[in-house]
């Protein structure tokens, strides 16, 4: 990179701290959640009106895409701008709609996952702009809607029907401005037993369906010990979040339980390899039991249903991909130190473009992702700077 153009991003990004920190207090004070994102798309579209996007485009879904440049070469960025509820109101020391400023820190809801990320990419989009990025470049800025719900589920119809095809996409989740460039993938699985039911004062008349679940139960945790690990990826795991039962009533036995799985994949594990391996336990034939991939089917808020089954493959970015040695590239001359180069603990949009799509991805986000999801919701106002710094800088450094 330049460094006249270096210097340029550097007073930009700073000169326009004040402006990103205020668009993303207005972010956060309006709610936001999985299929309920009009309001914030629209904020978010006199933003980047504001800023002199060259196109600015909502999709049948309700994702919003700015564009920056006309070249061949077209670069993403991608922040998804729905948010988990607040839960209990009680733990949070503040309203978590103020976007609140204190000490240098904005707190709220979706301030590290992931309106931050948004705020900084609508912002890089401005220098970008100002600066004017090469001409061989197409730049887009995209705020895709349902992530919470259904991670990937956006960059699915994005991909396949707006036909976006981008050679590098850069997902602005928490990464407290480390480079990730990878993480482990998801499922959502539902293990079903069947009995019969009778009057709960002669059960020996029946056949209890959650006694049937039970030694499944058992052998699913012990599943989860002997799992398969990648060296950078982690462990694949499996756990059971939910345990249900129907019967004619509480005083009769149960004819039906299930109970939903979390099973997280690991490098090497598949939908099928993942599925195989509990159709094997021998509780599982022992007890006559079904299972299925369960499938999201929620209506965008625009009235949208792209259904899609919830298998999110896991990805990880090679070490020699362009795009990530640029993005380190430009870390250091930026910040003038070595990046860490890790993995989200968690899943992102990368499940799709990455793990389906096989699109190089790398993430970088300001915020910690230690607070995605808890009441403690913040992002430093100084990281907002460094990722504009680091979403142009890797633009100018791109072979």
């Amino acid at each position: 990179m330049d460094k006249t153009i270096r210097d340029q991003i550097i007073a930009l990004s700073e000169k326009y701290t004040g402006a990103c920190a205020h668009f993303l207090r207005e972010l956060i004070a309006i709610p936001s959640l999985s299929s309920q994102e009009e309001k914030v798309v629209k904020r978010i579209e006199r933003e980047m009106q504001t800023n002199d996007f060259d196109e600015i485009t909502i999709d049948p879904m309700g994702n919003i895409l700015g564009r920056i440049g006309s070249g061949p070469r077209i670069i993403a960025f991608d922040a998804h701008v729905d948010t988990v509820d607040v839960g209990n109101p009680d733990l949070w020391n503040i309203d978590p709609f103020t976007g609140k400023e204190e000490n240098g820190i904005i707190y709220g809801r979706g301030a590290s996952d992931m309106k931050g990320g948004m705020a900084a990419i609508a912002y890089a989009g401005k220098i970008m702009k100002e600066i004017g990025i090469p001409d061989d470049f197409t730049v887009y800025m995209t705020g895709s809607v349902q992530e919470e719900d259904c991670d990937g589920l956006c960059w699915q119809y994005i991909y396949k029907e707006d036909g976006l095809r981008s050679e590098l996409v850069v997902i602005t989740e928490p990464t407290n401005l480390n480079i990730y460039r990878g993480h482990r993938g998801r499922m959502e699985i539902e293990v079903e037993t069947s009995g019969i039911s009778c009057h709960g004062s002669a059960p020996e008349r029946g056949e209890n369906a959650i006694y049937k679940m039970a030694p499944i139960i058992t052998d699913i945790q012990k599943l989860n010990d002997r799992l398969k690990t990648d060296e950078f990826l982690g462990k694949g795991t499996v756990t059971i979040s939910q345990i249900r039962s129907t019967s004619p009533s509480l005083c009769a036995v149960a004819d039906r339980s299930v109970i939903h799985l979390d099973r997280r994949l690991t490098a090497g594990e598949t939908e099928e390899s993942a599925l195989d391996e509990i159709r094997e336990l021998p509780s599982f034939k022992e007890q006559g039991a079904t299972l299925r991939v369960l499938e999201y089917h929620t209506p965008s808020y625009k009235g949208l249903v792209y259904p899609t089954k919830k298998y999110y493959p896991g990805w990880k970015t090679k070490p020699d991909q362009a795009g990530l040695i640029a993005g380190q590239k430009a870390f250091r001359e930026l910040f003038g130190k070595e990046p860490v180069v890790d993995k989200w603990v968690f899943s992102t949009n990368g499940v799709a473009t990455a793990g389906m799509f096989g699109i190089p991805t790398i993430g970088f986000g300001p915020a910690n992702e230690i607070y995605a999801h808890s009441p403690q919701d913040q992002c430093p106002v100084d990281h907002l700077t460094k990722a504009m710094q680091f979403y142009c800088g890797l633009i100018f450094n791109l072979p």
